[in-house]
């Protein structure tokens, strides 16, 4: 089914409190409250929702009272029918740099290292090129080990173990690479599978691939 492309978004924190003005009023208290240091108003900084909003609600499903608009109804549909989908719109010289911020934001959000794989359908990420030139018994025991985010060339995904996220850079390559790897990308992804490439392509490819 075609998917709508979804753009990673930060919130600016709110603002501090306003100010009210005393003056000519008869109130007994003659001190304004402070503003800047109000408890209600958040720290600035505070990382945006991103792609991986809607996964922490997978890690601990909730049976249904008082659902939130989005997310609970998602991960049920997560729990049943497989993970739920997101698309970052990029070039495909861009896809690769669009798929570490998306990355970044999901470690912000709370995501353990460990539960990230990063996919690649044209050139390898430098992580992959550098850590291979040790050997690929080396190289795929950080895969066994789990405590960092993995990255692998498309034409390994069948080796790639299931991770709850999986974040797949369509960086070029034919389109038969793509056709082969979103579905082998959706089936390794147990929570979230967020896509960064052309739109229309990877439409074209999960609609006749899944």
């Amino acid at each position: 089914m075609p998917l709508t492309p979804e753009e990673p978004q930060i919130h600016e924190s709110a603002q501090g409190p306003r100010a009210t003005s005393a003056a000519g009023r008869p109130a007994p208290t003659p001190r304004p409250v402070p503003g800047p240091r109000s408890a209600a108003t958040p720290r600035p900084g505070r990382p945006g929702p991103g792609p991986a909003r809607p996964a922490p609600p997978a890690q601990r499903p909730h049976p249904g009272a008082g659902q939130s608009p989005s997310s609970r109804p998602e991960n049920r549909s997560e729990q049943r029918t497989g993970p739920q989908i997101q698309l970052i719109p990029a070039p495909a010289d861009g896809a690769l740099d669009a798929a570490e911020e998306a990355v970044d934001l999901l470690l912000d959000s709370g995501r353990a290292p460990g539960e990230v794989l990063v996919l690649t359908t044209g050139e390898q990420h430098p992580w992959t090129a550098h850590e291979l030139s040790f050997g690929e018994a080396a190289y795929w025991a950080q895969q066994e080990a789990g405590d960092d985010v993995f990255f692998a060339d498309a034409s390994a995904v069948e080796q790639a173990a299931a991770r709850p996220v999986v974040v797949v850079a369509v960086n070029g390559g034919a389109d038969d690479v793509a056709a082969r790897t979103l579905p082998l990308a959706m089936g390794r992804a147990t929570a979230l599978l967020i896509v960064c490439g052309d739109p229309q392509r990877i439409n074209a490819v999960l609609g006749a691939g899944v």
